[in-house]
């Protein structure tokens, strides 16, 4: 699957997949077979990081 490219939806969709599927952010790259570094670069790139005791991404503000 091709996960969305713009940065938003993107956020949305790993948001998602990370509150229903996945206990992880490790876990959501290897089930999508992504790299995590990519995915926290485009959306920290948009002002989001990722908060591993939350496991989703928030706001950096």
């Amino acid at each position: 699957m091709q996960l969305p490219n713009h940065p938003f939806m993107l956020l949305s969709f790993v948001n998602t997949q990370l509150r229903d599927n996945c206990p992880s952010l490790d876990d959501f790259a290897k089930e999508f077979d992504t790299d995590k570094e990519e995915i926290i670069d485009k959306l920290g790139s948009i002002g989001f990081i990722y908060n591993i005791e939350m496991n989703k991404f928030v706001s950096a503000n």
